[in-house]
């Protein structure tokens, strides 16, 4: 989901940071009801930067990455995953890619609108009591799909507009090259989510997750 820096116009960019930023402040309401949103989105961000520094692999005209989605998802919840999206891009940016600083809201929006369409898609039934969406690695499967299915988007939209030619054959071949990537993280997630879940009596991992508002079979 990596874009290179350089390719995309300034005026772009400036659009891409201002888009970035109104998807972060529309999380900020949820920081409002529950506080413990800030903490959740902190985890989410070191889970997803630790995620992302473990193994990268460039391919075609962008990267392989573990992002670690759907666990961060999961774990922590719609808003908290979002802000530590966010935060988790700035963090590395600053500490490990300086070069990155002036994509932080074209990367940023490259998670954060795959994250929109899998929550409003599948992944909020999982979440809600009434519709009993019990937690599986099939629908796990089914939003990991959802969710790179985005990033691959994102990433072919990012080159069309940008100020290289797009070759279609490399954005091909990047998109084939991430398919066992989202089947690895969505074992990962099914894996960790069903650890946790033999802990949601802890009071910390109560409060500090959202695993008691999964269903499981």
């Amino acid at each position: 989901m990596h874009i290179e820096v350089g390719i995309i116009d300034p005026a772009r960019i400036a659009l891409a940071n201002a888009a970035a930023l109104a998807l972060v402040a529309a999380q900020l309401p949820a920081i409002v009801k529950n506080p413990l949103v800030v903490p959740k989105a902190i985890l989410a961000a070191v889970g997803f930067s630790a995620m992302m520094q473990i193994w990268h692999l460039p391919v075609g005209p962008s990267e392989l990455h573990l992002i670690g989605a759907t666990t961060i998802y999961m774990l922590f919840g719609f808003a908290p995953a979002m802000l530590g999206f966010a935060l988790g891009l700035v963090l590395q940016a600053f500490l490990f890619e300086p070069g990155d600083i002036p994509h932080l809201g074209v990367n940023a929006l490259s998670l954060m609108i795959p994250m929109v369409a899998a929550h409003y898609s599948f992944g909020r039934r999982l979440f809600d009591a009434n519709l009993g969406d019990r937690f599986s690695l099939g629908k796990v499967l089914r939003i990991d799909a959802v969710y790179y299915a985005g990033v691959s988007a994102m990433v072919g939209f990012w080159l069309m507009i940008s100020n290289d030619s797009f070759a279609v054959t490399d954005w091909a071949t990047w998109v084939a090259a991430y398919f066992p990537v989202f089947v690895a993280e969505a074992v990962i997630t099914f894996s960790v989510v069903s650890l946790i879940k033999g802990l949601r009596a802890n009071g910390l991992v109560s409060r500090m997750t959202e695993v008691n508002r999964l269903t499981f079979a």
